[in-house]
Parts: C-alpha cells; structure tokens; sequence
C-alpha cells in the first residue's frame, strides 16, 4: 500500500509518501509545502491544495491519511488548521483517493508509545523507524508518523488502537 499522509497547515503542510504495511514501511519521499506569508489565506490553500495534487500525480497513492484537528488549541488554530484540512481531502477527492483521519494522540501512541510525545521524540522515532540519515523537519516528520499510523491501523493489535476513520 502506497499513502500519502498530510500534517495540514496553511503555511507550511507536512507531507510524506510511505509505501508498505504494517510490518515493513518506506518512505518514499518527504518535505514541506512552504507558502510565503504574503500571500492572502485564499491563494495559500490553493497553492497546498496544487502542491498536494502534484504528489498524488507523482507518486500514484492508494489512499491519504490527514491528521484530525487539535481541539486544544485556540479556535482560530482550529479554523486554520480546518481549512488546510479541507484543502487536503480535496486534492484527494479531485483524484478519486480514499482520505483516512488519525487523532494527534493516537498517531504519537503508535509512533513513539506515548500520546503526549513531544515533536523531537516523533521525528527521533520515525527516523530510526524508516532508517532515515537524517532527523525529518517537525512538519514532515509528523506527516511520516502519520503515513505510520495508517500503515499500522493494518496490524491487528494496533489497529484496535487507532480506529481508522475514512472520511
């Protein structure tokens, strides 16, 4: 299985393209989509939603994983962090993929064992997880954890775990 997985946000959305199952994974690329803060909100979501349709023309997944929306934070974060969401589920929906949503706090749990694990520990396990050469950027590292996730959701222990929501 091939996933795209997504850390939305509007200014710089973590992206990852994992390849495997719940046994053996590969991540076959990684990075940021970085957007300048000059541009007006709009134009930003357009670019990620462009940036994401670039990778799923690449890279052929067979589903997207996006990360759930973080309640804790202020609601203005959350409409943000929504919006890039939406941008996300739409470049999906324009190529036809499945779109799978993982809590934050589940994705830590099946990535480092603990769901309060702050950001080095994710990228720190999901470097020596993939065996990558070097430590991913928070953004990309949390989208890996969550191409992770996806991939584990397959395994029937942890699967139980992460409860993989298709929306």
């Amino acid at each position: 299985m091939k996933v795209l997985s997504v850390d939305p946000a509007i200014r710089n959305t973590g992206y990852a393209v994992i390849e495997g199952d719940h046994k053996s994974q590969i991540a076959r690329d990684y990075g940021v989509i970085s957007i300048p803060q000059k541009l007006p909100q709009s134009q930003a979501l357009a670019a990620v939603c462009t940036g994401l349709l670039n990778q799923i023309d690449k890279w052929e997944p067979d589903v997207v994983a996006v990360e759930g929306i973080i309640y804790v934070q202020s609601h203005r974060t959350a409409i943000s962090m929504g919006a890039a969401r939406a941008a996300s589920m739409i470049a999906a929906a324009q190529r036809g993929l499945p779109v799978y949503e993982y809590a934050p706090t589940k994705v830590k749990q099946a990535v480092v064992g603990n769901g309060a694990a702050k950001k080095d520990q994710v990228a720190f396990m999901v470097r020596a997880l993939l065996k990558l050469s070097e430590t991913p950027t928070h953004d990309a590292a949390d989208a890996l954890a969550i191409g992770l996730a996806h991939l584990f959701s397959h395994d029937p222990i942890k699967g139980a775990l992460l409860k993989a929501k298709q929306i």
